[in-house]
């Protein structure tokens, strides 16, 4: 599987799943593991707009993966600066 969150922007063809909240999201990643379904890649937007009242932006994506100890491949398309530095940040700190 590979996971596009973005509540706007359209998912690449290369992706498989478009969750447009994080809960969404999380349906998703929760599927995938009750199937054994690799997951290869999240891809991950930082501002979720009028889809934040479902799960928060994307950052929460990577804090409810940190709690679970299930850090999957991620990489981030958000044009947040400030939202990018946060996740990189987190990213940089425990997905080792």
């Amino acid at each position: 599987m590979k996971l596009w969150l973005d509540d706007m922007r359209e998912m690449p063809s290369d992706f498989t799943h478009h969750a447009y909240s994080v809960n969404m999201a999380k349906k998703f990643i929760l599927q995938a593991e009750d199937k054994t379904e690799i997951i290869e890649m999240i891809s991950l937007d930082h501002d979720m707009g009028d889809f934040a009242y479902d799960g928060g932006d994307g950052i929460c994506l990577m804090d409810w993966m940190l709690e679970r100890r299930s850090l999957y491949p991620i990489e981030f398309h958000t044009a947040n600066p400030v939202g990018r530095a946060n996740m990189q940040r987190m990213k940089d700190r425990w997905w080792k």
